[in-house]
C-alpha cells in the first residue's frame, strides 16, 4: 500500500463523505437502524452521531482499512455505542447466519469489488423481517450525466480508492433477492451530477 492510499486518501474520503449535504442523507436512514447493528464500510464512523442510543444493543463495525478506524476512534469513544470491530472485507462478514436485526450501508457499495456477493452476504445475517437502510451514489438516470460518469469512472476509481461512479444501485439490491419497503432518488445539490446521484431507503429479504 502507497502512502497515498495509506494516508491521504482515508482523509480525503472523510471530508468528501463528511460534507454536509452527504450528511444529511445520513440522517435519512441510520437513525432508524435497531436492535443488533452491522454496519458495512464503517470507514471514520461518520454515522455514529446519527444512531439512537436507546434503539441499538449492539454496533457491528465492520471496516478492514487500520487507517480509518484510527480516524474512527475519537468518534467511537463519544458514541456510547456497544461498538465491536470487525475487519473482514464486505464480501465475507464474520457473523452467524441470521444474527443481526439491521444492516446498514452507506456510500459502500460504490466500492466493494464483489457487490453480488457482499449483498448475499448481507442477506445471510439478517434475521427474519430484518432490514436493510442504505444510502448509495451511483449511476444517473440523465444520459448525459451518465455519459461523463461511464468516461471517468476508471480514472475516478484509481484516485477514489476503488469508488465506481456508474454503478445501478436499485437493480444490485433487487437482484439479491431484497424488496423495498421505502425508496428514494435524487440530485444532491452542491454536488457534481456525475457524482451526486443517490438512490436511498429500506430493503427486506423478499
Amino acid at each position: 500500500m502507497g502512502l497515498y492510499q495509506r494516508y491521504l486518501l482515508p482523509r480525503l474520503v472523510q471530508c468528501a463523505c463528511g460534507s454536509p449535504v452527504v450528511d444529511r442523507q445520513r440522517s435519512k436512514v441510520v437513525p432508524q437502524a435497531q436492535g443488533e447493528v452491522l454496519e458495512i464500510g464503517f470507514g471514520s464512523g461518520l454515522n455514529l452521531p446519527h444512531y439512537r442510543r436507546e434503539q441499538v444493543t449492539k454496533l457491528w463495525a465492520l471496516e478492514p482499512s487500520a487507517e480509518m478506524r484510527a480516524l474512527a476512534a475519537a468518534r467511537v469513544a463519544a458514541s456510547g455505542l456497544d461498538l465491536h470491530w470487525l475487519d473482514l472485507p464486505g464480501e465475507a462478514v464474520p457473523l452467524p447466519d441470521q444474527s443481526v436485526d439491521c444492516v446498514v450501508m452507506t456510500y459502500t457499495l460504490c466500492t466493494i469489488p464483489d457487490t453480488a456477493a457482499a449483498l448475499a452476504q448481507v442477506k445471510r445475517v439478517l434475521r427474519p423481517g430484518g432490514r436493510l437502510l442504505f444510502c448509495e451514489h451511483g449511476a444517473a438516470p440523465d444520459a448525459e450525466v451518465r455519459r461523463w460518469q461511464d468516461r471517468l469512472d476508471g480514472w475516478w476509481g484509481r484516485f477514489a480508492g476503488g469508488c465506481h461512479l456508474n454503478r445501478e444501485i436499485e437493480p444490485l439490491i433487487r437482484s439479491a433477492g431484497f424488496r423495498f419497503d421505502e425508496l428514494q432518488r435524487a440530485y444532491l445539490p452542491k454536488t457534481p451530477r456525475f457524482a451526486g446521484y443517490n438512490t436511498w431507503g429500506i430493503a427486506r429479504v423478499g
